[in-house]
């Protein structure tokens, strides 16, 4: 049930995206002088000047109704994260900008006695080239206790690139897509000593000054020690916010994997919330907590974490 709502969404998301939207002729980012399409190169800038404090073009498309600022990112608003949530943001961090995202969750499992411990869930997350061009780094260490025996070391490195599609523009979505991998860099309890690539669909609304809601669709590639080879796996999260004032928000979401046909025991649900507290625009603390929804789930997650962006 979960692959074929997973199928679903994305089926939608990639005929509608085609028809919807407008291909970017050129990519010039507006304020770099030269002819491009409207929406791009519009001569008002968003506050009134060419380019001001804003970004150039943060995004390869544009739906019809979409400005010239809607194309943008503002740096003078608060940083936007990936962390503390499951679902990624579906926008980038801008040309130049460098935010580092990092944490510790703690993970129970009464079915199996164990008790997980990741840190420090570190992603470093780079603006590239143009606006719309991220590059991705994660690492993570773990420790594992069970009834036999302690486990301890580094987890596979996870690379990839976020690319902004679509700004949002009234109830068609913010999007953008997000090619990835892990690749076999980690302690020899935890690698998987092989590359296993997939491919990560984001998008979002914000549906008014306060809430939003937003959701996440994956395909990757996996390995487990109760399958001779390596198999798909579909994820699929969903997750509404909330901003209770200028610097404090919440969240709930649920999120899930289902593996391909044939592969048991790895069909996990998780039902989680959490807050997040600005320090100034450009650090955010958060906290977040989880339960597991069915029999092949952890039972419970908590975790904390702090992020940085430098402009």
């Amino acid at each position: 049930m979960l692959r074929l709502v997973i199928q679903t969404v994305a089926l939608i998301f990639l005929l509608a995206a085609p028809v919807l939207a407008d291909f970017p002729f050129c990519l010039s980012d507006g304020c770099e002088g030269g002819v491009c399409d409207p929406v791009a190169c519009d001569s008002v800038g968003c506050d009134g000047s060419p380019c001001g404090d804003f970004s150039g073009r943060a995004f390869l498309f544009a739906w019809p109704g979409n400005n010239a600022c809607d194309l943008r990112l503002n740096f003078a608003e608060p940083l936007v994260t990936d962390r503390p949530d499951f679902t990624e943001a579906s926008s980038t961090v801008g040309r130049g900008v460098t935010q580092f995202e990092l944490g510790y969750t703690y993970v129970r499992n009464d079915d199996a006695g164990t008790d997980q411990h990741s840190a420090p869930e570190l992603l470093i997350r780079r603006g590239i080239w143009k606006d719309w061009l991220e590059l991705r780094v994660a690492y993570t260490g773990l420790a594992i206790a069970d009834p036999i025996e302690d486990i301890s070391g580094s987890d596979d490195l996870y690379l990839g690139v976020k690319i902004g599609l679509t700004p949002q523009c009234g109830c068609l979505p913010e999007m953008s897509i997000m090619p990835q991998m892990l690749v076999p860099t980690g302690s020899s309890a935890f690698t998987n000593d092989e590359v296993l690539p997939g491919v990560n669909w984001l998008w979002g609304w914000d549906l008014n000054e306060r809430w939003a809601f937003a959701g996440n669709t994956q395909v990757n590639r996996a390995v487990d020690d109760s399958q001779p080879d390596a198999f798909t796996i579909w994820t699929q999260s969903l997750a509404l916010s909330t901003s209770l004032t200028d610097r404090l928000g919440v969240y709930g979401e649920w999120f899930g994997y289902a593996a391909e046909k044939g592969v048991g025991g790895l069909d996990e649900q998780y039902l989680s919330g959490g807050m997040t507290l600005l320090f100034g625009n450009n650090v955010q603390w958060d906290f977040r907590g989880g339960v597991g929804l069915n029999d092949d789930s952890d039972d419970y997650f908590v975790g904390t974490g702090l992020s940085l962006r430098f402009l």
